[in-house]
């Protein structure tokens, strides 16, 4: 599994990626939707709404069960991948490309104590042993 060094990952498998304009775009690891399996469901947060760091605010499901997305940093939601909503196995073809929000950071700072992608290897490796 090649995990993209260009991103930041939180400890709930979540990646941020942060773009030029200050936004950035979250989504979730190629190891979660590996461990969820097909998915079925996306529900995805509302555009304006303002979440805290590790709040709950999507839900992805699966064949084989529902889990939570948290929200990696905090900031307001300023758009939603809509089209995810039909078509929830793109997560599954490519979890990296497959994004399900975008979020003007509140605090920056969040960004960059978000795991790396050496640190994220190590916290996926120790879960699989």
């Amino acid at each position: 599994m090649s995990i993209p060094t260009n991103l930041k990952y939180s400890k709930s498998h979540e990646w941020v990626k942060p773009e030029a304009d200050g936004t950035v775009t979250v989504g979730i690891t190629h190891h979660a939707q590996e461990l969820l399996g097909d998915m079925v469901f996306i529900e995805l947060p509302e555009v304006g709404k303002t979440l805290k760091q590790k709040e709950e605010c999507a839900v992805a499901e699966s064949v084989k069960a529902a889990a939570d997305v948290y929200s990696p940093i905090s900031g307001e939601v300023i758009a939603v991948n809509s089209p995810l909503a039909d078509e929830p196995g793109k997560i599954n073809e490519d979890a990296y490309s497959s994004w399900l929000f975008k979020m003007k950071p509140s605090n920056p700072a969040e960004i960059d104590a978000l795991l790396d992608a050496a640190a994220y290897t190590a916290l996926v490796e120790s879960e699989d042993h």
